[in-house]
């Protein structure tokens, strides 16, 4: 990387009030030890994103579940034999794009081995994946270590449920502010759900057999016949019309009442997120690709293990192995 790319990037992170050294972190963490892991990463990620795009959501997906959920330690990656693991918990069953960051770390092992984190390269995929269909990109600093617990009793992710209230509470326990959950919402603009999410927000919210009144009549009547009452399974577009492309174009339709999820209509009900979305819709998402950027960097520090603290694993899937550990593992 140049040197006048590299001082860009730690000027960002500055600017974002992220101090990579105190914070464990550095843009620079593999120079000596494997320099071309990003190049590794990339050639992997490029590889099977090419062929499949809608990964792209699945890897933003997976790393955004990872960050949430005792923090970037990759902890979602990993499998128990008791199946109690995160990735056991109902919001992580539909997960996707693990193979990638098998195949990227398999990559890696092979010319550094034992050196990079599974953490560190699922943070690398998920950003180079959302580059690789021309969405923006972001300065991944790395040292992260693996972590060795995961629990299916402690996925507490934001719901699509959830209200404006509950959605800003679980994102200020991470260190995340108003504005990173109105942007990072804004990464609905790739990727599909299905209709068991929305069922009752379109037949029978209130039990009485209506409709959520926050939602445009009309974007209901088009989800009616995409879902019936009872279809669980079929997939829906978050962003219509836009889902394979990232940009702004989710904001215009959250502030046309057409936000697929509760928690993405909710955005309407804060002064803050509903100002950003009116920005957005007025200068046709102008400050998206960059506040997306700066919030996945934000978002990528989360509750991160650095220094002696946690491990390295040679397969993601797997902590080495331990006597007296809390959780056992295949």
């Amino acid at each position: 990387m140049a040197i006048k790319n590299l001082l860009a990037l730690v000027v960002l992170l500055n600017v974002l009030g992220v101090s990579v050294a105190q914070k464990g972190l550095d843009l620079n963490y593999y120079k000596h030890r494997c320099p071309d892991v990003e190049a590794i990463v990339l050639r992997v990620t490029v590889q099977y994103v090419s062929r499949q795009p809608s990964l792209a959501a699945a890897l933003l997906r997976l790393h955004f579940h990872d960050c949430f959920v005792r923090g970037c330690d990759g902890s979602v990656l990993l499998r128990s034999r008791d199946n109690d693991a995160e990735i056991n918990a109902l919001p992580s069953l539909s997960l996707r794009g693990f193979e990638v960051v098998d195949a990227a770390k398999s990559a890696v092992e092979k010319k550094c081995p034992g050196v990079v984190s599974c953490a560190d390269i699922l943070a690398l995929v998920a950003r180079d994946a959302v580059s690789v269909i021309n969405g923006p990109s972001w300065p991944v600093p790395l040292g992260r270590r693996d972590g060795r617990i995961s629990r299916r009793s402690e996925v507490n992710l934001p719901s699509p449920f959830a209200g404006i209230a509950a959605l800003k509470q679980g994102f200020f326990a991470k260190g995340l502010n108003t504005t990173d959950l109105v942007v990072l919402s804004g990464g609905h603009t790739i990727g599909i759900s299905n209709c068991g999410l929305i069922n009752k927000r379109i037949y029978n919210f209130t039990g009485k057999g209506d409709f959520d009144p926050s939602m445009n009549p009309s974007y209901v009547r088009k989800l009616k016949k995409r879902c019936k009452p009872n279809d669980f399974k079929t997939p829906v577009e978050m962003d219509p019309g836009s889902v394979k492309k990232f940009n702004s174009h989710y904001f215009d339709n959250v502030a046309q009442k057409k936000g697929l999820f509760t928690s993405d209509s909710t955005l309407l009900d804060d002064p803050e997120t509903k100002s950003y979305i009116d920005r957005q819709v007025a200068t046709a998402g102008s400050s998206f690709p960059k506040d997306f950027s700066d919030s996945m960097v934000k978002l990528g520090f989360v509750q991160i293990l650095t220094g002696e603290k946690g491990e390295i694993r040679k397969r993601c899937a797997f902590v080495k192995p331990k006597t007296k550990e809390t959780l056992t593992f295949l």
